[in-house]
Protein backbone atom coordinates (compact mmCIF):
# COMPACT_ATOMS: atom_id res chain seq x y z
CA UNK A 1 0.00 0.00 0.00
CA UNK A 2 2.85 2.17 0.68
CA UNK A 3 4.24 1.51 -2.56
CA UNK A 4 0.66 2.93 -4.25
CA UNK A 5 0.96 5.87 -1.89
CA UNK A 6 4.45 7.16 -2.90
CA UNK A 7 3.79 6.67 -6.70
CA UNK A 8 0.29 8.40 -6.21
CA UNK A 9 0.95 11.42 -4.26
CA UNK A 10 3.87 12.54 -7.25
CA UNK A 11 1.16 11.79 -9.75
CA UNK A 12 -1.48 13.72 -8.49
CA UNK A 13 0.50 16.69 -7.12
CA UNK A 14 2.24 16.79 -10.83
CA UNK A 15 -1.27 16.89 -12.10
CA UNK A 16 -2.88 19.75 -10.11
CA UNK A 17 0.35 21.93 -10.89
CA UNK A 18 0.22 21.48 -14.63
CA UNK A 19 -3.47 21.73 -14.15
CA UNK A 20 -2.70 25.97 -12.42
CA UNK A 21 -0.22 26.42 -14.72
CA UNK A 22 -1.89 25.19 -18.29
CA UNK A 23 -5.44 26.35 -16.90
CA UNK A 24 -4.61 28.96 -14.60
CA UNK A 25 -1.40 30.82 -15.14
CA UNK A 26 -0.87 30.54 -18.67
CA UNK A 27 -3.97 31.81 -20.21
CA UNK A 28 -3.88 35.09 -17.56
CA UNK A 29 -0.69 36.00 -19.03
CA UNK A 30 -1.12 35.69 -22.22
CA UNK A 31 -4.55 37.73 -22.23
CA UNK A 32 -3.16 40.14 -20.13
CA UNK A 33 -0.17 40.59 -22.97
CA UNK A 34 -2.83 40.81 -25.50
CA UNK A 35 -4.95 43.47 -23.78
CA UNK A 36 -2.14 45.44 -23.32
CA UNK A 37 -0.39 44.99 -26.90
CA UNK A 38 -3.61 44.67 -28.81
CA UNK A 39 -6.69 45.88 -26.97
CA UNK A 40 -8.92 46.22 -30.04
CA UNK A 41 -7.99 42.50 -31.37
CA UNK A 42 -8.51 41.21 -27.74
CA UNK A 43 -11.59 42.64 -27.26
CA UNK A 44 -13.13 41.45 -30.38
CA UNK A 45 -12.49 43.75 -33.14
CA UNK A 46 -15.94 45.69 -32.23
CA UNK A 47 -17.06 48.43 -34.58
CA UNK A 48 -19.10 51.28 -32.62
CA UNK A 49 -21.87 53.36 -34.50
CA UNK A 50 -21.63 57.16 -34.04
CA UNK A 51 -23.14 57.07 -30.43
CA UNK A 52 -20.61 54.63 -28.91
CA UNK A 53 -22.73 51.61 -29.32
CA UNK A 54 -21.14 48.70 -30.61
CA UNK A 55 -22.88 47.47 -33.86
CA UNK A 56 -20.78 44.46 -34.59
CA UNK A 57 -17.04 43.27 -34.73
CA UNK A 58 -14.88 43.82 -37.96
CA UNK A 59 -14.13 40.35 -38.18
CA UNK A 60 -18.09 38.70 -38.55
CA UNK A 61 -19.78 39.78 -41.73
CA UNK A 62 -23.55 40.93 -40.88
CA UNK A 63 -26.86 40.99 -43.25
CA UNK A 64 -27.85 43.96 -45.16
CA UNK A 65 -30.80 43.89 -47.50
CA UNK A 66 -31.23 47.51 -47.74
CA UNK A 67 -31.03 49.22 -51.76
CA UNK A 68 -29.08 52.00 -49.40
CA UNK A 69 -26.48 49.38 -48.29
CA UNK A 70 -23.86 47.20 -49.81
CA UNK A 71 -24.81 43.64 -49.50
CA UNK A 72 -22.45 41.08 -48.16
CA UNK A 73 -21.64 37.43 -49.03
CA UNK A 74 -24.52 35.11 -49.07
CA UNK A 75 -24.11 33.00 -45.72
CA UNK A 76 -24.99 29.65 -45.13
CA UNK A 77 -24.31 29.90 -41.19
CA UNK A 78 -27.48 28.91 -39.22
CA UNK A 79 -31.15 28.79 -40.69
CA UNK A 80 -31.24 32.08 -41.81
CA UNK A 81 -27.35 33.29 -42.44
CA UNK A 82 -25.32 35.06 -40.27
CA UNK A 83 -25.79 32.90 -37.29
CA UNK A 84 -22.61 32.96 -35.42
CA UNK A 85 -23.26 30.14 -33.52
CA UNK A 86 -24.18 28.40 -36.70
CA UNK A 87 -20.71 29.27 -38.45
CA UNK A 88 -20.05 26.67 -41.44
CA UNK A 89 -20.08 26.75 -44.68
CA UNK A 90 -23.31 24.88 -46.52
CA UNK A 91 -21.37 21.60 -47.31
CA UNK A 92 -22.57 21.58 -51.17
CA UNK A 93 -20.18 20.54 -53.47
CA UNK A 94 -19.33 21.49 -56.85
CA UNK A 95 -21.62 18.73 -58.67
CA UNK A 96 -24.27 19.30 -56.02
CA UNK A 97 -27.75 20.75 -58.04
CA UNK A 98 -28.89 22.60 -55.30
CA UNK A 99 -25.64 24.56 -55.16
CA UNK A 100 -26.00 24.97 -58.70
CA UNK A 101 -29.22 26.27 -58.37
CA UNK A 102 -28.96 28.80 -55.45
CA UNK A 103 -25.80 29.93 -57.31
CA UNK A 104 -28.10 30.75 -60.49
CA UNK A 105 -30.95 32.14 -58.37
CA UNK A 106 -28.36 34.47 -56.83
CA UNK A 107 -26.65 35.52 -60.06
CA UNK A 108 -30.01 36.26 -61.52
CA UNK A 109 -31.10 38.52 -58.05
CA UNK A 110 -27.51 40.15 -58.14
CA UNK A 111 -28.27 41.61 -61.39
CA UNK A 112 -31.56 42.18 -61.14
CA UNK A 113 -30.90 44.36 -58.03
CA UNK A 114 -27.78 46.07 -59.66
CA UNK A 115 -29.14 46.69 -62.66
CA UNK A 116 -26.46 44.64 -65.07
CA UNK A 117 -26.95 43.04 -68.08
CA UNK A 118 -28.16 39.77 -68.53
CA UNK A 119 -24.66 38.61 -69.62
CA UNK A 120 -22.65 41.03 -67.17
CA UNK A 121 -20.42 38.72 -65.20
CA UNK A 122 -20.94 38.52 -61.61
CA UNK A 123 -17.77 38.05 -58.66
CA UNK A 124 -18.00 34.89 -57.33
CA UNK A 125 -18.33 36.31 -53.99
CA UNK A 126 -21.27 37.68 -54.68
CA UNK A 127 -22.99 34.45 -55.21
CA UNK A 128 -21.22 32.20 -52.87
CA UNK A 129 -21.30 31.91 -49.21
CA UNK A 130 -17.46 31.82 -47.50
CA UNK A 131 -16.32 28.73 -45.60
CA UNK A 132 -17.48 29.75 -42.45
CA UNK A 133 -20.50 31.82 -43.55
CA UNK A 134 -19.71 35.34 -41.81
CA UNK A 135 -16.86 36.66 -43.85
CA UNK A 136 -17.50 40.26 -43.32
CA UNK A 137 -16.05 41.00 -46.43
CA UNK A 138 -16.85 41.76 -50.44
CA UNK A 139 -14.03 41.69 -53.12
CA UNK A 140 -13.47 45.02 -54.92
CA UNK A 141 -14.76 43.72 -57.45
CA UNK A 142 -18.30 43.27 -55.94
CA UNK A 143 -17.78 46.55 -54.36
CA UNK A 144 -17.75 48.33 -57.84
CA UNK A 145 -20.75 46.95 -58.90
CA UNK A 146 -22.92 47.87 -56.34
CA UNK A 147 -21.78 51.38 -56.33
CA UNK A 148 -24.50 52.67 -58.54
CA UNK A 149 -27.17 50.92 -57.00
CA UNK A 150 -26.11 52.51 -53.13
CA UNK A 151 -25.45 56.03 -54.70
CA UNK A 152 -28.83 56.13 -57.07
CA UNK A 153 -30.59 54.94 -53.48
CA UNK A 154 -28.68 57.63 -51.28
CA UNK A 155 -29.09 60.10 -54.05
CA UNK A 156 -24.78 60.67 -53.63
CA UNK A 157 -22.69 60.61 -56.91
CA UNK A 158 -21.18 57.83 -57.36
CA UNK A 159 -17.65 59.09 -57.02
CA UNK A 160 -18.39 59.79 -53.38
CA UNK A 161 -19.17 56.20 -53.20
CA UNK A 162 -16.49 55.16 -54.41
CA UNK A 163 -14.06 57.07 -52.11
CA UNK A 164 -16.09 55.45 -48.98
CA UNK A 165 -15.43 51.81 -51.00
CA UNK A 166 -11.79 52.70 -51.18
CA UNK A 167 -11.99 54.80 -47.53
CA UNK A 168 -12.86 51.11 -46.03
CA UNK A 169 -10.84 48.41 -47.96
CA UNK A 170 -8.41 46.50 -45.55
CA UNK A 171 -5.45 46.32 -47.28
CA UNK A 172 -3.01 42.92 -47.57
CA UNK A 173 -1.25 41.81 -44.38
CA UNK A 174 2.10 42.84 -43.96
CA UNK A 175 1.41 44.50 -47.43
CA UNK A 176 0.98 40.99 -49.42
CA UNK A 177 -0.64 38.71 -47.87
CA UNK A 178 -4.45 37.78 -48.72
CA UNK A 179 -6.46 39.76 -51.20
CA UNK A 180 -7.67 43.27 -50.72
CA UNK A 181 -11.29 43.58 -49.38
CA UNK A 182 -13.96 45.73 -48.12
CA UNK A 183 -15.48 45.63 -44.98
CA UNK A 184 -19.45 45.82 -45.70
CA UNK A 185 -19.98 46.49 -41.90
CA UNK A 186 -17.38 49.61 -41.89
CA UNK A 187 -18.53 50.65 -45.00
CA UNK A 188 -21.89 50.62 -44.15
CA UNK A 189 -21.95 52.44 -41.01
CA UNK A 190 -19.64 55.02 -42.68
CA UNK A 191 -22.17 55.66 -45.29
CA UNK A 192 -24.76 56.41 -42.65
CA UNK A 193 -22.73 58.74 -41.10
CA UNK A 194 -24.23 62.46 -41.36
Amino acid sequence: MNAILSQLRPAVASTLVLAAVTCGAYPLVVTGIARAAFKDQADGSLIKDASGRVVGSALIGQNFTGGNYFHPRPSAAGANGYDGVGSGGSNLGPTSRKLADQIQARVAAYRTENGLAADQPVPADAVTASGSGLDPHISQANAALQVARVAKARNLPEAKVREWVAANTDKADLGLLGELGVNVLKLNLALDQP
